[in-house]
């Protein structure tokens, strides 16, 4: 996956995952293009892919999820919604976004005008169950370490619903 140093150790087992858009740059500030995030962990999770927790914020994303090949799949879910989100910002005119994904396009990219995901995603295997609770805690509270909520339920984006016994807008795995 990618020219990253992190790598998948057991591909199959669940992984706390980053994946961040290039320079940092915020994509994710309106709902349709979460909602290509959305969708394409929906049509993942209908071929076995599990979440067990997620966040979304304005340029990057942190999941613990699980397949039976979760470098691949990551890696088509990267590549697909990279596509999707292009188009969404070419159908809205987002020049301005769109340059900063042609400028900052790590030279070796030949093949596309674009780059819109850092390489990599920084995978790191769950060894525990404490280990579990400790990064679906950091990803829940990650909107409220950077001050947009105050409380982890309140961001939209979120498993914290799921996990408060409320409905989330992705159903989650909590059987773990």
């Amino acid at each position: 996956m990618g020219r990253s140093r992190y790598v998948f150790t057991a591909p199959e087992q669940p992984h706390f995952l980053t994946l961040t858009v290039l320079h940092w740059l915020p994509i994710f500030t309106r709902p349709d293009a979460v909602d290509i995030i959305f969708n394409s962990l929906r049509y993942l999770m209908s071929e076995g892919f599990k979440v067990y927790a997620y966040v979304i914020l304005e340029n990057h994303l942190h999941l613990v999820a699980q397949s039976d090949q979760l470098d691949k799949d990551i890696a088509r879910l990267k590549s697909f919604t990279a596509r999707q989100l292009i188009a969404y910002l070419q159908t809205k005119k987002a020049k301005t976004i769109l340059d900063q994904l042609a400028f900052y396009k790590k030279a070796h990219k030949r093949d596309r005008t674009y780059q819109l995901w850092q390489e990599g995603v920084h995978p790191e295997l769950i060894q525990s169950e404490g280990m579990m609770r400790q990064k679906i805690e950091y990803i829940h509270h990650n909107p409220v370490k950077r001050g947009y909520v105050d409380d982890a339920v309140h961001w939209r984006y979120s498993s914290a619903r799921d996990y408060a016994g409320m409905v989330g807008l992705l159903e989650v795995c909590k059987a773990w």
